[in-house]
């Protein structure tokens, strides 16, 4: 459908409540601006294949307006790679929006960096893990501080088929991230993790939806995230079970740690069960930095600052404990580390 066609969502919609789409557009909401691209390399390797935009049968009007505003489009099928593939997507100008299509077809390790300094970003990514692949994927929000940024993914995991999932979001002032996944046959599985550290006004707001449409599917999401100053992070997760999908294994989990007493987090974790014989799970927490763990800390000659860095770092990277491959584990702790640490010296 066209954009321009579509009703404005209201607040009551679960995607739309705590970051309306008036909130998140770059500009007077009747209007589509003209994009620019958003700039995909591979580290090594030359531009990988640049398509045309397939036409729009978008129903969600965050994905529809990506379509309409344009920018760039980029085709990728993987086919079995030994080393990670690293790519760096570079927004620039006013508003940039960049689309990525991903066919993974054997193993593979894909990292995708966004960074740059324009007022507004869009970004769409759409992936089909065929049937016995595996993707290890790992995304990095490094965006300047004043950017608004809008990201969609919509994701499918054919039979026999694995995904694992990474976020770190560090960048941004306004984030609103729609991530949703689809196990489309026996045996697919994914692990999801995100991983968010808000400071000063930022806002960040992260929907994850999975939907298990067979039976003997997994799926296990943990999102962490450490909001300081007056920092507002909302994590919400959907979990869909169809009819007749026995024996599929859903497991969500959100922990929030609150650093001031000005920041804010909601965690809204949702089960949709139609099966009967199925294991689903949820749990949501929320909570000020241990005294104890403080104390404990400080009696072995750190200081405040440096205690309370200590344990947001082990509590963040602690997100991606249930994933399992080494490369994307490295990588995203990594950069999770070094950014800490910059924030630290600020």
């Amino acid at each position: 459908m066209n954009y321009l066609q579509m009703a404005i969502p209201p607040r009551s919609e679960h995607l739309w409540r705590y970051t309306p789409w008036p909130r998140i557009h770059p500009g007077a909401i009747d209007e589509v601006p003209n994009a620019d691209h958003v700039l995909f390399s591979r580290e090594g390797c030359e531009a990988f294949e640049t398509t045309s935009q397939p036409a729009d049968t978008f129903d969600d009007i965050a994905r529809s307006f990506l379509h309409a505003a344009g920018g760039s489009y980029h085709r990728m099928v993987i086919s079995g790679e030994s080393e990670p593939i690293h790519i760096n997507a570079r927004a620039s100008g006013h508003i940039a929006v960049g689309h990525l299509e991903l066919e993974v077809k054997d193993s593979a390790v894909v990292f995708i960096h966004i960074s740059g300094e324009p007022e507004w970003v869009g970004l769409h990514i759409t992936g089909n893990i065929h049937p016995n692949a595996q993707l290890s994927f790992g995304f990095i929000n490094e965006l300047d501080s004043n950017t608004k940024f809008l990201r969609c993914e919509d994701w499918v995991v054919e039979r026999d088929a694995e995904l694992e999932h990474a976020t770190l979001s560090v960048g941004g002032f306004r984030c609103k991230s729609d991530l949703r996944s689809t196990l489309n046959g026996t045996g697919a599985s994914i692990r999801q993790s995100i991983t968010v550290n808000a400071v000063g006004a930022r806002h960040d707001d992260e929907h994850v939806e999975i939907h298990h449409l067979h039976g003997h599917t997994n799926s296990d999401l943990v999102m962490n995230s450490a909001c300081a100053g007056s920092s507002h992070f909302i994590g919400t997760g959907l979990l869909t079970i169809v009819e007749g999908a026995n024996k599929s294994d859903a497991s969500q989990i959100f922990r929030n740690l609150l650093l001031s007493e000005k920041a804010r987090a909601e965690a809204i974790p949702e089960l949709e069960v139609l099966a009967d014989d199925v294991s689903a799970a949820h749990g949501a927490a929320s909570a000020p930095v241990d005294r104890d763990q403080m104390h404990y800390l400080m009696s072995r000659g750190l200081n405040p600052g440096e205690a309370q860095a200590l344990i947001v770092n082990g509590f963040l990277l602690n997100a991606f404990s249930n994933l399992t491959n080494k490369y994307l584990i490295e990588e995203m702790r990594t950069r999770l580390t070094v950014h800490l640490e910059c924030e630290l010296k600020r």
